[in-house]
């Protein structure tokens, strides 16, 4: 009945009619604010070429639309001769939906996280990983909700600390329970994070060796030289040592030389200065560390160790490159006439205490 008498006043409907007409102002201000102001303050970022920039004022377009109508309503209902809300009721739901409002901008915003890191990596020269923005977009947006969830649960007074509480309780049920899910999942944070590989590079671990397809939080899958796919869960691969071929930027060759004893001293240094000559000289051997040196009198040759590396990483081509070294190699030993030598054993029989025949006739003649 109350609310029947006040509308039979005509203060009242003079009152009602400056509610409406407060909110619907505020609704043009909204329309002209979408039509031109925001319009002309994207443009005028856009022309700025701030990107980081026209992403928040993109993310919080919506809802800004919102706020006129939130700030029209709250202004008209002073007005009204009737009470539908309680003070303290009014003032719960307007502070609510303020703070949802700016969740709903940082929700919207974590789809700039692309442009943030890429911001970041170009001012830092600092590399992300790919991998790492999905991620970080997911769980911004979930701490946003719980965030916005607390403040708004404890706006109407419910007790928050509990509800805080139960996600912790609830989390160390969820890992007990998936105790091998969770750690793939901190084995996955910890491959994205340290960055010991990515897609496309070359990997040996004792579980397996070839190339990295695809990389989740799970588990990572590796396509072998037998073409076929190896799935390795994230927890076993983050535990073992990873040998990252694709991140090497020069490749080893190091093995000896064997040369006979009959070598004479000055053809082995000019085989030694040859060799060393010849690799300097070379366009696919790289130049900072280049070792040729006369190393070992071995049991049955005498040793010349070459210690070098090859420009190119690509297994295929490093072959190529070592077989050409190889016959560059065989071809200054045969300009020398230095030839290689093969393990021999000599066999001196005595006959009644004494040697059976001149020692050194018997060894030039088994050298012959």
């Amino acid at each position: 009945m109350e609310f029947l008498d006040s509308l039979s006043s005509l203060d009242n409907w003079k009152r009602i009619g400056i509610a409406v007409g407060i909110f619907f102002i505020f609704l043009i201000m909204r329309k002209l604010f979408t039509t031109y102001l925001f319009k002309f303050i994207i443009g005028f970022v856009k022309n700025k070429k701030i990107d980081l920039i026209t992403s928040v004022v993109e993310a919080f377009e919506k809802p800004m639309r919102w706020i006129f109508v939130i700030i029209g309503t709250q202004l008209a209902l002073p007005y009204l001769p009737f009470e539908i809300l309680t003070a303290e009721t009014e003032s719960n739901i307007i502070r609510s939906a303020f703070i949802a409002l700016a969740g709903w901008g940082l929700y919207n915003l974590a789809d700039a996280t692309h442009i943030f890191f890429a911001t970041f990596a170009k001012n830092f020269d600092v590399q992300v990983d790919r991998i790492v923005i999905p991620f970080v977009e997911k769980l911004i947006r979930i701490v946003v909700i719980v965030l916005i969830a607390s403040i708004i649960g404890e706006e109407w007074g419910f007790n928050v600390n509990g509800f805080v509480a139960g996600l912790g309780l609830g989390g160390l049920a969820f890992a007990l329970a998936a105790k091998d899910t969770v750690s793939n999942l901190f084995g996955g944070v910890v491959i994205i994070t340290e960055k010991p590989f990515t897609i496309g590079d070359w990997i040996k671990t004792p579980s397996v060796e070839g190339i990295v397809e695809d990389i989740t939080f799970r588990s990572t899958k590796v396509r072998t030289f037998a073409q076929a796919v190896v799935t390795v869960p994230n927890a076993t691969l983050s535990n073992e040592p990873i040998v990252n071929w694709a991140k090497m930027g020069k490749r080893q060759i190091a093995f000896h030389l064997n040369l006979t004893y009959d070598t004479p001293k000055a053809k082995l240094e000019k085989v030694v200065e040859r060799i060393k000559d010849m690799l300097t000289e070379d366009e696919d051997i790289h130049n900072e560390t280049i070792l040729v040196n006369f190393d070992t009198f071995n049991e049955s040759s005498l040793d010349v160790y070459l210690y070098f590396f090859t420009n190119t990483t690509v297994y295929a081509n490093y072959l190529n490159v070592k077989q050409k070294i190889n016959f560059k190699i065989m071809d200054i030993l045969e300009e020398e006439s230095v030839e290689f030598a093969f393990p021999t054993r000599t066999l001196i029989v005595q006959q009644d205490g004494e040697l059976a025949g001149n020692p050194k006739e018997f060894l030039e003649g088994a050298r012959n």
